[in-house]
């Protein structure tokens, strides 16, 4: 496993974009004009060491990397297989901690739900990895490092009828962590993933997830273009604040007057997380003031009962219930669909990641 103290003594190149790359490389008294090239090798399969740097720098230029940088990686601690064919990896970072990634494939795609934080601070009520609670954010090579990683283990199961950027076709950052709560290092991380000389994801084909952070998703359409996914799951402060602390901070109106301000490319809508609640967030009356509040609003709703799971109290809304709420919905002339969690039979559906968080821990 790579030690700590080497990260501190090193420069990790796969935490840093193309003009960080450049930059750096001057500051080593490297051609900056290797850039480009370099950034491109860092992302190609199989990149493990400067050795294989020979066709693009002298070895002058190679002993200098090799002796003030690194190439990082992550450990696969776990794979685990649903039966509906989602997979859920387990990584281990270099301080033990460790963080899950799931691969949900559906007809001609494959999308990669990443992981932005070891645990999380929300304290959401419905969901698993907010009992984890906090354990830090994770570095921008750290949210790379899992696209690689389950893109070379994709490649090395025998997915090799498709060029390697296509082995994944989509990015969902909703994963551990609240991405918006880690938003330079996520920045850094989204730059490098939609680089047209490494990755090449487009907008179309990323979507960061958040509970709410309004400043952020502010900063957010400010700074990169990318598909935003808002869990909301209630739509009056009471209910809200009581399941998503954050609502006590920013509340309903403030978050959807932030998603009407978020600049949309032509016939992108936001989309809107709603988890169907027995009891809770799922009566016809909390459906209608869904549909006021969401007025206006270019969206689509994601209807998604409940998972339950030991460890929190809540029970999924009746099969009739959800048919119910949705038909509210779409009455107002909302687009409102009923998305059934991939990979809860290995606790890799929506809010049941909470992995053990040191690496002794781990199953093998």
């Amino acid at each position: 496993m790579r030690s700590v103290n080497r990260a501190r003594e090193k420069r990790d190149l796969r935490g840093l974009t193309r003009l960080q790359l450049s930059e750096y490389l001057q500051s080593l008294d490297i051609p900056s004009s290797r850039a480009a090239h370099l950034f491109s090798w860092l992302y190609k399969l199989g990149s493990s060491d400067f050795s294989g740097l020979g066709g693009l720098l002298k070895k002058e230029y190679r002993d200098k990397l090799a002796s003030a940088s690194y190439l990082s990686s992550l450990e696969l601690a776990q794979v685990e297989r649903s039966e509906d064919g989602t997979v859920k990896y387990g990584f281990v970072l270099d301080d033990g901690a460790v963080i899950e990634s799931v691969m949900i494939p559906a007809e001609g795609r494959n999308t990669l739900c990443i992981s932005s934080q070891v645990g999380c601070a929300m304290g959401c009520k419905f969901c698993l990895t907010g009992l984890m609670g906090f354990e830090r954010n994770l570095r921008p090579s750290e949210m790379v490092n899992q696209v690689m990683a389950v893109m070379e283990h994709m490649a090395q199961s025998g997915m090799t009828s498709v060029p390697a950027r296509e082995i994944i076709n989509n990015l969902v950052f909703m994963g551990m962590g609240e991405p918006l709560a880690n938003y330079e290092h996520l920045i850094t991380a989204l730059t490098i993933l939609m680089d047209e000389r490494g990755f090449e994801f487009t907008e179309r084909r990323v979507t960061v997830s958040t509970c709410g952070i309004v400043p952020r998703i502010e900063d957010l359409g400010r700074d990169i273009r990318v598909n935003i996914a808002v869990s909301l799951h209630a739509a009056d402060d009471m209910t809200r604040s009581m399941l998503m602390p954050i609502n006590q901070k920013y509340s309903v109106a403030q978050l959807l007057n932030a998603c009407r301000s978020y600049p949309l490319a032509k016939k992108k809508v936001i989309l809107f997380e709603y988890i169907l609640i027995k009891g809770v967030n799922d009566s016809l009356d909390d459906a209608k003031q869904l549909a006021e509040k969401l007025t206006g609003i270019s969206c689509r709703i994601n209807l998604m009962p409940f998972n339950e799971c030991d460890g929190l109290p809540y029970k999924c809304s009746e099969q009739e219930c959800v048919i119910a709420f949705q038909e509210v919905l779409r009455e107002a002339g909302l687009i409102a669909l009923v998305r059934n969690s991939r990979g809860a039979d290995i606790s890799a559906a929506c809010g049941q990641l909470a992995s053990k968080t040191k690496a002794d821990k781990k199953k093998t």
